[in-house]
């Protein structure tokens, strides 16, 4: 989930929600409806005519963009992958989707279901255009925009190049004929960046060709996004194939240093912070581990109050912690992590707190693995 977002409802039981860099995008679609477009289209409509129809527009065209998204989410679930979210963000909508398909021919429905949506709901505003005044109504005109939007919407996501939906339909057709996902994704990847870099290198152009700043740099920007997402991408991807297979319990800490909670903050930091790589430890009252106390709990506590708060008084109790199972794939552990900002994670096995798992754990794993090319 985007950390600045915001649920608003629910559909289908997925959580729709809301980045704040949305409301930077609706703000300039309005405007540009409003006081741009519509005007030059239309210039005998009044003013408050156009700037209603910018701000109903607007709020029409997002909710085709999450029937697009939504269109993924419903698929990925009848193929049995959890759909946690949609958000709706500065560059359009994105679907959190629990875990990559597993066959070719799932991600090909997957990524295929959001232009077709896109294409099905541009024929019914065109269609609505047409039996409304064919352009010569506000509501024919605002069908008509609606119409061209999203008919640019799924032709933009078929190319293609990762992460975009094309970019997904090429790598399930690499894959089934490759029968490797990590080739695929690699060849897609690859696609993806060019495609990024092409965009780049348009937006650069408008710039100084046709003096377009604002479209140019905005042009730049997506190729940048597309960018740094392609290559993040096969990052995941390398990274979930050198950790597959491998379980918490495979390389967590068993031997951790249990500490009573009678310890004072200032103990815990001179005794056993400065002189471990831990930053996480297992409170204990009279032998029995009650909570944990982090790094990051300590440095929210005034340090002149380190001497006087003890760990007892600072710990999370043992049944609010977010913990994970020794039998969990260590990949997730490190989604999970990323998620929660959090360094380290107890282990906990039928009540009982059994071990630590860090991302150094992970990393340490990740680089050893990588180094022995296994």
């Amino acid at each position: 989930i985007m950390k600045n977002s915001f649920q608003i409802g629910k559909i289908f039981g997925i959580s729709i929600r809301i980045d704040y860099t949305w409301f930077v995008v609706f703000a300039l679609i309005v405007w540009t409806l409003g006081s741009h477009y519509f005007p030059k289209q239309y210039p005998s409509w009044s003013q408050s005519i156009y700037w209603l129809m910018g701000i109903i527009t607007a709020i029409i065209f997002f909710a085709s963009i999450i029937a697009h998204e939504l269109a993924h989410s419903l698929v990925s679930k009848s193929k049995g992958l959890p759909v946690h979210s949609i958000t709706l963000f500065i560059f359009g909508g994105v679907a959190e989707i629990a875990d990559e398909p597993k066959k070719p021919g799932a991600e090909f429905f997957m990524a295929i279901a959001g232009p077709l949506t896109s294409f099905g709901v541009a024929i019914i505003f065109w269609l609505l255009s047409m039996v409304s005044g064919h352009n010569r109504t506000p509501f024919s005109a605002m069908m008509l925009w609606l119409s061209l939007i999203n008919m640019t919407i799924a032709v933009f996501n078929l190319i293609p190049g990762f992460p975009l939906d094309g970019g997904r339909i090429l790598r399930s057709i690499i894959w089934k004929i490759t029968g490797n996902l990590r080739t695929a994704t690699r060849s897609a990847s690859v696609v993806g960046r060019i495609v990024a870099y092409l965009f780049i290198l348009w937006g650069i152009w408008r710039i100084f060709a046709f003096n377009d700043v604002f479209g140019g740099i905005w042009i730049a920007f997506i190729g940048w996004f597309l960018e740094n997402a392609a290559s993040t991408s096969y990052r995941q991807m390398t990274l979930k194939d050198t950790l597959q297979g491998m379980k918490v319990r495979d390389i967590m800490m068993s031997d951790c240093t249990v500490l009573p909670n009678y310890l004072t903050v200032r103990e815990l930091v001179d005794n056993y912070i400065l002189h471990s790589n831990n930053q996480c430890f297992p409170v204990s009252d009279g032998g029995q581990i009650v909570g944990i106390i982090t790094l990051q709990m300590i440095k929210e506590i005034p340090q002149d109050q380190w001497a006087t708060i003890t760990m007892g008084d600072a710990m999370i109790p043992l049944d609010k912690i977010i913990s994970v199972h020794p039998d969990e794939e260590v990949f997730a552990v490190m989604q999970k992590m990323a998620v929660e900002q959090i360094y380290q994670l107890p282990v906990m096995e039928n009540g009982r707190l059994i071990g630590m798992v860090s991302r150094d754990n992970i990393i340490n794993v990740v680089n050893l693995k990588t180094e022995l090319r296994i």
